[in-house]
C-alpha cells in the first residue's frame, strides 16, 4: 500500500517534467535494466537461440535484449501519460494504415476479432485504435496487487476499452460478439495445452490459443491482424492488415486449426521481417519446450 503511494508520488513529479525529459528518464531505465536484469536478459537469448539457432551473433542478440528493455518501459510510460493526456494529445502522432479493412466490417455490420500481439507500443495501439475506430474488449490477467492492477485499468478509461477478467472471460467476450461488437486478442502468449491446439508459429510446433479462430467462425466475425510500429518511437503507425478468411467446411475442428494457423503464419511473417519490437523477454515457449529455459 505505501509502495503504491510513493509510486503515485514518482508519478506526479514526472508529469511535471517536460516530456522529452520524461522519456528520457524511461529510457534510461530500460538501459538500466538491460544491465542489472540478467535474468530477463537470459530469457531473450533462450528465445532467440530457439528461433534463429545457436550460431545467431551476439551483436543480434544485444540489440534485440536493448530493444526489448526499452520498449517494455516506454509501454509503462504511454500507461502512464494516458492518465494525464488528452485524447487529442495522445493521437498527435498517429496513424492508421489500411483501415478501410475495418470499415468494411463495420460497414457489413460484422463483429470484430482483432488479433495482435506484444509487439512495440502495443499499450497505445490498443488504446488508439478502440478510440478512433472501433470500441475494443480485452481480456486482462488478476494482479496480486489490486491498486496496480486498477490503476492500470483506469489509465485506459478514455479509449472507451471494456475489460474481462482472465477466468471466465467467455462469458463476456461471446457477450461482446453476439452484440456486433469487437474483441482484441493477445495470440503471442504462453498458453496450457488444455486450451490449445498445436500450430506451427515461428517454425516450431506449438500451442497457440484457439479462441479467435472459434469466436469467429460462431459469429461470422471479421478476423483483422493488427500491429503497431514505429521507427523513431515518436511517430506511430497502426497497421490493419487484410481480413483472415478461413475455410468453413462441415469440419469445424479442421477449420479452426487451420485458421488458427493461418493467424501464427501472420504473426510469424511480421516478426521476422523485423524481430526487435516483439516481446523476447516472455517465455513464450514453456509449455512445450521447458528445456530452452533450463540454466
Amino acid at each position: 500500500m505505501i509502495g503504491f503511494y510513493l509510486f503515485l508520488a514518482l508519478e506526479k513529479v514526472l508529469m511535471l517534467l517536460p516530456k522529452r525529459v520524461r522519456k528520457s528518464f524511461f529510457l534510461s531505465l530500460g538501459t538500466l535494466a538491460y544491465h542489472v536484469s540478467k535474468r530477463y536478459s537470459k530469457v531473450v537469448r533462450q528465445n532467440l537461440k530457439f528461433i534463429y539457432g545457436d550460431d545467431v551473433s551476439e551483436e543480434f542478440i544485444e540489440k534485440v535484449t536493448r530493444y526489448s528493455f526499452k520498449q517494455l518501459m516506454l509501454n509503462f510510460l504511454y500507461t502512464m501519460e494516458a492518465r494525464y493526456y488528452s485524447v487529442e494529445e495522445l493521437s498527435k502522432n498517429i496513424k492508421f494504415i489500411n483501415e478501410d479493412v475495418v470499415k468494411k466490417a463495420q460497414e457489413a455490420k460484422r463483429p470484430i476479432v482483432f488479433i495482435t500481439s506484444h509487439y512495440g507500443a502495443w499499450e497505445l495501439g490498443g488504446a488508439m485504435l478502440s478510440t478512433h475506430l472501433e470500441p475494443i474488449m480485452i481480456v486482462y490477467k488478476k494482479m496480486k496487487n489490486l491498486h496496480f492492477q486498477n490503476y492500470l485499468l483506469t489509465a485506459r478509461k478514455k479509449s472507451r476499452i471494456t475489460y474481462v477478467e482472465r477466468h471466465g472471460a467467455t462469458r463476456g467476450l461471446l457477450k461482446q460478439l453476439k452484440s456486433g461488437g469487437a474483441i482484441a486478442i493477445l495470440i503471442d502468449t504462453n498458453v496450457s495445452k488444455k486450451e490449445a491446439i498445436s500450430v506451427e508459429f515461428l517454425g516450431h510446433q506449438v500451442s497457440q490459443i484457439k479462441t479467435t479462430a472459434y469466436f469467429a467462425r460462431k459469429f461470422d466475425a471479421a478476423i483483422i491482424p493488427t500491429l503497431i510500429h514505429t521507427k523513431d518511437d515518436e511517430n506511430y503507425e497502426i497497421k490493419f492488415y487484410d481480413e483472415i478468411i478461413p475455410p468453413k467446411t462441415d469440419d469445424a475442428d479442421e477449420d479452426i486449426r487451420i485458421s488458427t494457423q493461418m493467424q501464427t503464419d501472420w504473426l510469424s511473417e511480421e516478426i521476422l521481417k523485423e524481430p526487435e519490437p516483439w516481446f523476447w523477454l516472455h517465455r513464450r515457449f514453456k509449455t512445450d519446450y521447458p528445456e530452452i529455459y533450463k540454466d
